[in-house]
Parts: C-alpha cells; sequence; structure tokens
C-alpha cells in the first residue's frame, strides 16, 4: 500500500483499538505502521540495491517486533511529569506492533509480495488481492476519519455529552468494512483466477496464471497467463454481466533456447533478478561480439510493484561465454517512483 494509506490505517486502529492511549500513541502507532516502506529508498542506491531491500527485510515480522520496539523505547526510557498522564510503555509497545503487523498484512493482500518469516525464509508471499493504491480502501479509512470527527462537532456544538471515546466506533466501523472489502476481494480475485484458467490461448493451455487488481474497479483484473511458448497479458472482468475474451489477450513470444540464453540464467545478476521477478521473459539480440540477453518481468509497461523496473542485462560471445552482466532500472515501464 501507499504510505497515506498505511499512515491512516493506523490511525483508525489506534482509534477503535487504542482510543485512551495518551496523543503521544498515535504518532508511535503512525511511525511503526509505516517505517516499513522506507525500503523503498533503497532504490537511490541503484537497482541491485532496490531488488535486494524492496519488501524483503523491512517487511518481515521480525522487523516488525524491531521496529516497534523501537518506536515505544523512548517511552521506556522517559520520565514524564507527574502531572501527566502516564502511558504504559508494553500497551504502547502493542499498539505499535499491532500497526506494525497491519501494514504487513495490508502489503501482503498484494501483488509485489512480503518476505514475512525472514531471515528464516527468502519465499515472497503475494495473495494478488489490491493494488498498490487502491481507491476504495483509502475511501474507507476516510470515512472512517472524518465522518465521526464532523458528528462530534454537531455534539459539541448543541452541548450534548458524547458516550466514550471519540471516533471509536466510526474507526471500528471503518476496520471492519475494510475486512469485508479484503473477503469480497478475495472472492472476486478466485473468480478472476478461475476465468483464466479455464481458458486457452493461441491453442495452448495455461501453465501458470496470475490476476493482479485494478485500483479502480473491484470488477476487473489484469491478468498474465504463462503458456509452454508465450505469455499472455489480457483484461478480465468478473461479476453478473462479465465478458472475458482470451482472444484480446496480448502475446509476447519466449525465445528459443540456446547456449547464451542458458549462460545469461545462470549468471549472478539473473539470479537477483528472478528471485524478484513474477513473470521472467528474456529477449535475445544479436551482437557484434556475440548476444545480449536482457530479462525483464513481463507486463513491461504495467508498474505492478513486483520488481519491473529492474532489467538485468547480459552480454556473451558466439558460444555463450558471458562477456559482462549488469543490473539496470527498465526504460520501458512506467515512470518509477519509489514510495
Amino acid at each position: 500500500m501507499d504510505p497515506i494509506t498505511h499512515g491512516l490505517a493506523s490511525y483508525v486502529l489506534k482509534r477503535a483499538a487504542f482510543p485512551r492511549l495518551a496523543r503521544p500513541a498515535t504518532l508511535a502507532m503512525v511511525i511503526a505502521g509505516a517505517i516499513a516502506d522506507l525500503d523503498g529508498q533503497s532504490a537511490h542506491f541503484g537497482p541491485s540495491a532496490f531488488l535486494t531491500f524492496y519488501r524483503t527485510y523491512f517487511h518481515s515480522l521480525l522487523a516488525a517486533l524491531l521496529f516497534s520496539l523501537l518506536v515505544t523505547l523512548p517511552f521506556f526510557l522517559r520520565k514524564p511529569p507527574s502531572a501527566e498522564k502516564q502511558t504504559s510503555p508494553p500497551l504502547l509497545f502493542l499498539a505499535a506492533l499491532s500497526a506494525s503487523v497491519l501494514h504487513l498484512l495490508m502489503d501482503l493482500c498484494q501483488s509485489a509480495g512480503v518476505e514475512l518469516f525472514w531471515p528464516f525464509s527468502s519465499r515472497r508471499f503475494a495473495l494478488e488481492w489490491v493494488a498498490h493504491l487502491d481507491l476504495w480502501i483509502l475511501g474507507i479509512l476516510l470515512a472512517g476519519v472524518l465522518l465521526p470527527t464532523l458528528s462530534g462537532l454537531v455534539i459539541d456544538e448543541i452541548g450534548a455529552k458524547p458516550k466514550g471515546p471519540r471516533g471509536r466506533i466510526g474507526a471500528s466501523v471503518a476496520l471492519a468494512v475494510m475486512l469485508l472489502y479484503f473477503g469480497a476481494r478475495a472472492i472476486l480475485h478466485s473468480n478472476a483466477m478461475a476465468a483464466a484458467q479455464s481458458r486457452t490461448y493461441r491453442g495452448e493451455s495455461p501453465r501458470r496464471v496470475a490476476a493482479f487488481a485494478e485500483s479502480g474497479s473491484p470488477f476487473r483484473w489484469h491478468g498474465i497467463i504463462e503458456t509452454e511458448s508465450a505469455l499472455h497479458e489480457v483484461e478480465v472482468e468478473v461479476g453478473p454481466a462479465a465478458n472475458f475474451d482470451p482472444d484480446s489477450a496480448r502475446t509476447s513470444y519466449k525465445p528459443e533456447p540456446s547456449p547464451a540464453l542458458d549462460a545469461a540464467r545462470s549468471t549472478a545478476v539473473a539470479r537477483q533478478f528472478l528471485q524478484a521477478a513474477r513473470f521472467p521473459k528474456a529477449s535475445v539480440e544479436k551482437t557484434p561480439e556475440g548476444f545480449q540477453i536482457t530479462l525483464r518481468d513481463f507486463p513491461y509497461t504495467r508498474e505492478i510493484r513486483s520488481g519491473l523496473c529492474v532489467q538485468a542485462t547480459i552480454d556473451t560471445d558466439p558460444a555463450g561465454k558471458v562477456l559482462s552482466q549488469q543490473l539496470t532500472w527498465n526504460p520501458l515501464s512506467q515512470e518509477f517512483r519509489w514510495e
């Protein structure tokens, strides 16, 4: 998710689950709920650093524990004035940890994936239910914050006494609605996957299928289908009036096997790239020295937050001996942003 959505989610969680904590707890929870996205700043240090850090170490359960401890440590060391309402440090740590874990769970529901169990496992988990910026989730969270605030202003104006902590009911409803939305997205994603898997593409059956969420509509999904000889990109619609046409898929064929391609795939940069790429696609071009093999994440022109902004380029001689290898930013992808 984008940082604004994560910040709002942490704030709503605080109002719903920890409404009686002092104001500093709000800042601690918002920081704990957003700090994992600092790994996106690794893009400033180059493509290799980006593939190494983005959605990996910082997006793990171990990092969530450490970040939560970091933001609450000042409360453990600080001695508040006697007149100030004291905040229980263990309760504040629990609140910060809840915000950190909520961040991981929301990112888990996207397509880029997170390494939840690092350093014990480097496997990425990705449910693909929601987009990186989901306008519906953003709207739900904003409603959970703004509507109770407006209601509180009206209550203050008429002089009525509020019952319970202000905003708690609205925030709780927002979290419940967001949970229902994720559940609906999961069902629609399953339907999109089933539709994509049940068809043939250029006479071939699917070997691997993914359905990436669109931000504006939960009924429209971006399907990627891998067959034996090609990768296909197609819009998949689900719902009562859905009309899915597999013949509308845009097809990109895989290159023929060759010693140069085999050598390129065994290089260090290729292994690093393939660990992050969801649907890697190779292209082979003849050069005066031999061949240039470029590995990109399919599709090239969409930003799916799965490392497609990076490509691996390997040069070989005619016999397949590697001459050079490097990771670079993919110029064919959309303008890269690292929030």
